[in-house]
């Protein structure tokens, strides 16, 4: 993914996870993993977090303490 350096990255990671959602690459229930999503998007952990508050306030994504991150 190439990045345009006049959006944050973070949101654009999120809105490419909800494009990814909405075409049925992430089912509901599919659990994301910050780390690899960091590695394929190439950026670092902050830069993940703050893509996946986002989801989550957007009611894309659930997070679960211990378990992890899934498509609502």
């Amino acid at each position: 993914m190439e990045f345009d350096p006049r959006r944050p990255k973070w949101q654009q990671i999120a809105d490419e996870i909800t494009h990814r959602i909405d075409g049925g690459q992430y089912p509901s229930g599919f659990q994301l993993s910050e780390v690899r999503l960091a590695a394929e998007f190439g950026v670092n952990r902050d830069t993940m977090r703050k893509a996946t508050r986002a989801l989550r306030e957007a009611g894309r994504i659930t997070t679960t303490p211990g378990m992890g991150s899934f498509v609502a």
